[in-house]
């Protein structure tokens, strides 16, 4: 570690010890010494050996498991660790005692800069036992400790880990608008329900609301024409699954490598299989193709996800379209529309994307809303590389990177929402 990490690091747990409360109960096998001093947690490499101990620990942080299954797809069938020049960590755990108390993983993946590939790694799950999260800023340096990697990228930080991040040389993404969220109201009832839940509105004063207030909604919708209107003639749609994505992805994504010059995450079909393909996966992934005489112009993913409330929510994982077209853009909104519509998903979600795609999609007069902070961060090993990123103009940045669509829709409602909009069990660190 570097002189300056280390009294980054030095400086950040002092300010994290100096405020830390009381925990108001410990978990039943942790144990403070018999002198009352909190036994020292060590960090150290993962394994896959302690699946079954970072298991535990999620599940007393009320968080759910990860699979094992899943676990062998991040870091056995990985198509970006071919390209890697030494094997990286699967993450990082905290022992203390003998027992896992924080939990990092670090997942590998491969971008495109002007015409060099790039190593990258992004960082997911992390958690730690109350009494121990002063520690949790020991996993984040780890992270980005790594040797062997040009890009560290945070794609779904809370505000904590954030704050630990830009301390550690981190920038927030410079790409405008991202922490912008575009959304369209597909179905005004269950929308207002599900926004009187999370305002806690009271269920006596919700039951008298949410019906004038979900008209008032779709009184809007319609008003305002807060919708996607129907694009060209010309261009034809279908909708295909994961697993059907073929060798005409593989032709698209080469010319669009050819025309673009900015930061874009690996979508060779292999990947995009591997991105979405996940074990146990309790929503569901469709594409949406859009060609004009038989060639593929581009694609949208559409991802349907459970709630907690047993609503679903749909959003935007990924689009790629040659020349950023506009109308192809258009399109595969309205496909993306109609898929969520007619799967009777409430809302339909995309966050992200380069200026000229959100341009397109904002023609639909979408409502929007804003996350607190910025969710994603980068870091890149090199200090030039660095700043040429700087300029949001640099990045085609999206859901489809870090881990944002790669794990967290595969589990149970508990995990299915963003960070951003929920929160961390009492004194727990956890993303």
């Amino acid at each position: 570690m570097s002189s300056i990490q280390e009294k980054a690091t030095a400086s950040i747990l002092s300010v994290i010890r100096a405020r830390r409360k009381s925990a108001s109960a410990l978990p039943s096998d942790l144990s403070l010494q018999s002198s009352g001093v909190l036994s020292r947690a060590a960090i150290r490499e993962a394994s896959f050996s302690d699946f079954p101990a970072v298991a535990a620990l999620k599940q007393r942080g009320g968080l759910v498991a990860d699979s094992f299954e899943n676990w062998e797809r991040l870091w056995r069938d990985n198509p970006a660790l071919t390209q890697c020049e030494r094997k990286p960590p699967i993450g990082w755990v905290l022992e203390a005692d003998g027992v896992v108390v924080g939990y990092l993983g670090n997942i590998s993946l491969s971008y495109h800069y002007a015409g060099r590939t790039l190593t990258a790694v992004t960082g997911h799950g992390l958690v730690v036992d109350p009494i121990y999260r002063a520690y949790a800023v020991s996993l984040v340096s780890a992270f980005y400790r790594q040797k062997f990697v040009d890009l560290y990228l945070g794609t779904s930080a809370i505000p904590e880990v954030g704050k630990i991040a830009r301390a550690l040389k981190c920038d927030d993404l410079p790409q405008a608008d991202y922490a912008t969220v575009l959304f369209w109201v597909l179905r005004p009832h269950s929308f207002t329900q599900d926004l009187f839940e999370r305002l806690r509105i009271k269920p006596g004063l919700a039951a008298l609301t949410v019906a004038p207030a979900s008209i008032a909604i779709g009184i809007d919708k319609l008003f305002n024409r807060r919708f996607p209107r129907r694009g060209p003639a010309g261009l034809d749609l279908s909708e295909i699954t994961i697993g059907e994505i073929g060798n005409e992805f593989e032709s698209l994504w080469v010319e669009k490598l050819r025309e673009d010059s900015r930061v874009l995450g690996d979508r060779t079909p292999a990947v995009l299989r591997w991105h979405f393909e996940i074990p146990g996966d309790k929503g569901s992934a469709r594409v949406l193709c859009c060609r004009r005489n038989g060639k593929l112009l581009g694609y949208a993913v559409v991802r349907n996800d459970p709630q907690p409330s047993g609503r679903q929510k749909s959003v935007i994982a990924d689009i790629l379209v040659l020349k950023d077209d506009a109308e192809v853009v258009k399109t595969l909104l309205l496909a993306a529309y109609n898929h969520a519509k007619i799967g009777r998903s409430y809302i339909l979600e995309l966050t992200g994307f380069p200026s000229s795609i959100r341009r397109a999609c904002s023609l639909s007069n979408p409502y929007t809303r804003k996350y607190p902070g910025c969710p994603f961060h980068y870091k890149a090993a090199d200090r030039n590389l660095h700043e040429v990123l700087s300029d949001g103009a640099a990045w085609y940045a999206s859901p489809f990177d870090g881990d944002a669509t790669l794990i967290r829709p595969s589990f149970s409602a508990s995990v299915s929402l963003s960070p951003m909009e929920t929160q961390s069990p009492a004194n727990q660190v956890c993303v």
